[in-house]
C-alpha cells in the first residue's frame, strides 16, 4: 500500500510540474552562476543546457526540490568542467606545444638547418656526436656517462668540448650566414 501511495504522490508532483515555466525561471540566472565558475558565458550555456537536460530526465528531481537540484547538478558541473580544463592544460604544458604552423619558407630553412646539423654532426668523432646527441636529449650527466662508459665528472668537460668542436666544424662548412638564425 505505501508503494502505491508514493507512486501517486510521484505522479502528482510531476503533472504539478511545469518544466518549460521551470526552465524558463531559472536559466539566466543558473547560466550566470556557471559563468562566475568557468569564466566563459558559451561554455557556461552548455553547462546550464546540459543541468536542465539532467533534471529534465530525472523525474524524482521534479518538484519542490528542483531548484536546488539543478542549481547543485549545475555548480557541480562548472566545477567538473573547470578540474578537467586545468587537468587538460596541464597535460599540454607536461607534453610541451607542438610546433606552430611554419609557412613553406620557414618549413624549408628548418629542414635546411637540421640537414646541416646531422651533416656537422657527421663529420665529429663518434663521442663527440653521441655526447652532443645524448645531452640534446635531456639526459642528466650521470646517464650520458652511463650510456658512453664515461667518468661522471668530466661529462660537463666533454660536453664543452664536443659543443666547441661542433661550432668550429659548422663555421668551416658554412660559415657565419649559416649561423645567422
Amino acid at each position: 500500500m505505501n508503494a502505491s501511495r508514493a507512486l501517486d504522490r510521484m505522479e502528482r508532483q510531476e503533472a504539478a510540474f511545469d518544466f518549460d515555466e521551470f526552465f524558463r525561471a531559472h536559466y539566466a540566472r543558473i547560466a550566470r552562476t556557471i559563468a562566475r565558475v568557468v569564466g566563459n558565458h558559451a561554455r557556461a550555456e552548455e553547462l546550464a543546457v546540459e543541468a536542465f537536460w539532467k533534471l529534465w530526465r530525472n523525474s524524482q528531481a521534479h518538484g519542490e526540490m528542483a531548484g536546488g537540484w539543478v542549481y547543485r547538478t549545475a555548480v557541480r558541473l562548472a566545477l567538473n568542467d573547470l578540474r578537467g580544463a586545468r587537468r587538460r592544460h596541464h597535460y599540454e604544458q607536461m607534453s610541451g606545444s607542438g610546433p606552430a604552423a611554419l609557412t613553406p619558407e620557414e618549413a624549408r630553412a628548418a629542414a635546411e638547418e637540421r640537414e646541416h646539423v646531422r651533416l656537422v654532426l657527421a663529420a665529429l668523432g663518434e663521442r663527440e656526436a653521441a655526447l652532443l646527441l645524448l645531452r640534446s636529449s635531456g639526459l642528466p650527466y650521470v646517464e650520458v656517462a652511463a650510456a658512453l662508459d664515461l667518468n661522471p665528472a668530466s661529462v660537463g668537460t666533454m660536453i664543452g668540448r664536443a659543443q666547441q668542436a661542433f661550432r668550429k666544424e659548422y663555421l668551416k662548412l658554412y660559415g657565419e650566414k649559416g649561423n645567422e638564425r
